[in-house]
């Protein structure tokens, strides 16, 4: 990334008037699992210790856990001096974010900061709908599983707990142009998305090819969380990825 969008001026200078830039090695923290043991002992040897239950720390490592996209080796988070996670952008999705944006490079990093900053959590999958805004959208990208593979998810989290009477909600849906049939489910947010092709937990769902435009609708009867589950629907050898786009709105009572 320092080589690529963190070395265009116009975004060095933009982070540098609005945020504090600091960067931490994953390992420190102990994600990576065969780090831990020699981390501990170097740490042990030098006298030091490291407090994993510092809001900060907490912080980066429910970045790691948050939103649609898989682990990336960097991640770049957005955190409020409150230690609130307000965006994700993985590195090793910047890529294909970026071809399905159809942005310039400098641009789509700039919206990604601008929108941390407004309060829209870029990058954490999250949707939260009111009275007062009643429709948002969300533009990202799914994988088809290969053969023999768990099915590899895109999740958006939403978010209708403003309506306490209940309403429908609503979900518009178009598949990008490339290769992939697609499934889209629908869960209570309460619910862990099984890697397993039955999906005996699922609210409902709907699937399309390339091009497709499908909707889901679901009558709820009081504020609560959901969550869109996206996924290729069928294995193939080869993996491919395609684009969706998702208008998520509700009617309420």
């Amino acid at each position: 990334m320092r080589a690529g969008v963190l070395s265009n001026d116009q975004i060095i200078e933009f982070l540098n008037d609005n945020f504090i830039n600091t960067w931490v090695a994953n390992c420190e923290l102990g994600r990576i699992h065969s780090l831990r043991e020699p981390i501990a002992k170097r740490r042990e040897r030098e006298g030091r210790t490291f407090d994993t239950s510092h809001p900060l720390v907490q912080t980066i490592i429910k970045g790691w856990k948050t939103g649609s996209k898989k682990d990336s080796p960097v991640d770049c988070l957005v955190i409020s001096p409150t230690f609130e996670l307000m965006g994700r952008q993985p590195a090793n999705e910047l890529r294909e974010d970026i071809k399905y944006s159809r942005l310039r490079r400098a641009e789509y990093y700039l919206i990604f900061f601008k929108e941390a900053l407004a309060g829209k959590q870029p990058g954490l999958g999250n949707i939260v709908l009111t009275p007062e805004q009643t429709s948002q959208s969300v533009l990202d990208i799914f994988r088809t599983p290969t053969v023999g593979n768990d099915q590899d998810y895109t999740v958006v989290t939403i978010d209708v707990t403003a309506f306490e009477n209940g309403g429908t909600l609503i979900i518009d849906l178009e598949i990008g142009r490339e290769e992939g049939v697609t499934a889209f489910y629908l869960f209570d947010g309460d619910k862990e998305l099984s890697t397993e092709e039955s999906l005996k937990d699922k609210i409902t769902w709907e699937w399309g090819e390339p091009r497709d435009t499908r909707q889901i609708t679901h009558a709820f009867d009081r504020g609560q969380f959901f969550k869109l589950g996206v996924t290729g629907h069928w294995a193939r050898d080869e993996p491919c990825i395609n684009a969706f786009r998702a208008k998520i709105s509700v009617n309420g009572i």
